[in-house]
């Protein structure tokens, strides 16, 4: 029997959350090269999704963007005398060539994958994997919290122009779940009160980040940035709210040392 009705694509969904939820766990565990590979891989092939999505009929600029991606994350990483944040305002000027409006928003997301891969090396080299474990989970149990509210509850929109699906009360759900997160952390002795205020506003960076993707969408009129996962569509409709939670929390860095053990 097939399934069907609003929790049908719920398998898929699981399954393939748990193969990303493994292989992640496990590269942030090793760390280094193998880390450092996953995260330039994934900013690359996301930001071939997103000039598939603004530019179809530009193939070649799609996959000449992935390359240069991957190109400036290592180079960052390699040779931060030459630091590749000097190279990172260049990538999104191949979008600003087409007077259509998506594309120059596209442009900004562009940016923020880059900062967001480059945070993800910066937060677990300075932080440590404590750290990275406390954002994905913000982001990861934001999202659960919230899928789950939303389809159970219901209630008023979110944001209905652009993300139809989205309610109030799974996007509070998430920040509440967001909060138990960093209680976790300071109930183990990993984290101060700080990191529970902190929380809800990461889920909200995310939020935004999805929010933002959903708004690229619609305007191109695709449905999933590609078919690359099962039950969840492409890399950046997966990844698109830790996207948005790691340049906040890059953001965070910069300005107070975060409270939490690595």
């Amino acid at each position: 029997m097939r399934d069907s009705g609003q929790w049908g694509d719920l398998k898929p969904r699981l399954i393939s959350a748990l193969v990303m939820l493994a292989v992640g766990a496990a590269e942030i565990w090793i760390g280094g090269l193998p880390f450092l590979a996953l995260v330039t891989v994934l900013t690359a092939v996301m930001v071939w999704e997103l000039a598939r999505i603004t530019a179809p009929d530009a193939r070649g600029m799609a996959l000449g963007l992935a390359a240069l991606a991957a190109m400036l994350m290592l180079a960052d990483e390699g040779w931060p005398s030459v630091s590749a944040w000097y190279l990172f305002p260049l990538m999104p000027l191949a979008f600003l060539v087409t007077p259509r409006l998506q594309p120059k928003v596209a442009a900004v997301i562009v940016l923020a994958l880059m900062v967001a891969g480059h945070g993800l090396f910066v937060l677990r080299d300075e932080a440590g994997r404590g750290a990275i474990l406390w954002v994905v989970g913000v982001v990861i149990v934001s999202d659960v919290m919230g899928y789950f509210a939303g389809r159970t509850l219901g209630g008023p929109k979110f944001w209905p122009a652009i993300s139809p699906k989205k309610t109030w009360s799974g996007t509070v759900a998430g920040w509440i779940g967001a909060a138990g997160v960093g209680l976790i952390y300071v109930a183990l002795g990993q984290g101060g009160w700080l990191l529970v205020l902190l929380s809800p506003f990461v889920a909200f960076a995310g939020q935004m980040g999805d929010i933002a993707e959903s708004w690229i969408k619609r305007r191109t009129g695709v449905k999933d940035s590609s078919a690359l996962i099962p039950g969840h569509g492409g890399l950046l409709d997966r990844f698109d709210a830790l996207v948005g939670a790691m340049v906040l929390v890059l953001t965070l860095m910069r300005l107070i040392p975060l409270p939490i053990a690595g």
